[in-house]
């Protein structure tokens, strides 16, 4: 091998080794916007199993300019209510209800640039979608079952909230075929101490 691109190839492996935020330990939660937050904890609690530890608000800045600065929307924009739950091993979720004069009451599709989805891991794919589909909860056609590449043995199927966000379920029970490439592994809900 040329040892030019040896020597490229092992500046690129100390770039991305060494290139990190300082103390930085992994995902600490997602957050998400709601149209009903009692309807979304309700939801995450009563139908996924998360358990709410943390609520809140209302927030607001009535005369000045805080909200705009703060996260870059409408000045009048009012927090009504905001919470964290923790979701058993995976990251917390924090839910947010808002009400602004612009706000943009569609959900975007799974192909809309901003969107974005939650997947919770199951041990049985199967009768995951049936716990659902028996809570009214509206599963998207039929699971995905990969069996070539990276993704082999990945299991994946989406389904849309009550309020019609979409997230996912994830079922991995025999590896995935990734792992037969590497020793390093990817973050993994059911084993989250490797």
């Amino acid at each position: 091998m040329d040892k030019r691109l040896i020597c490229l190839l092992l500046i690129t492996f100390s770039l991305q080794v060494n290139a990190r935020l300082p103390g930085w330990h992994g995902v600490d939660h997602m957050g998400i916007a709601v149209p009903d937050y009692d309807q979304a904890v309700d939801f995450l609690v009563n139908v996924i199993g998360c358990e709410q530890l943390i609520y809140d608000g209302p927030y607001s800045d009535p005369t000045g300019d805080w909200m705009q600065k703060q996260f870059e929307i409408e000045p009048r924009a009012i927090l009504k209510k905001m919470g964290m739950l923790r979701c058993n091993f995976g990251s917390n979720i924090e839910l947010f209800e808002w009400s602004a004069a612009d706000q943009r009451k569609q959900i975007p599709r799974l192909s809309d640039i901003g969107a974005n989805h939650i997947a919770f891991y199951v041990d049985d794919l199967d009768a995951a979608i049936d716990y659902l589909k028996s809570h009214g909860i509206e599963v998207l056609h039929e699971p995905l079952r990969s069996t070539t590449g990276d993704m082999a043995g990945d299991n994946i199927i989406y389904f849309k909230t009550p309020w019609g966000a979409y997230m996912e379920l994830v079922s991995s029970p025999n590896g995935k075929g990734y792992e037969k490439n590497t020793d390093r592994r990817l973050w993994h809900p059911a084993r989250p101490g490797q």
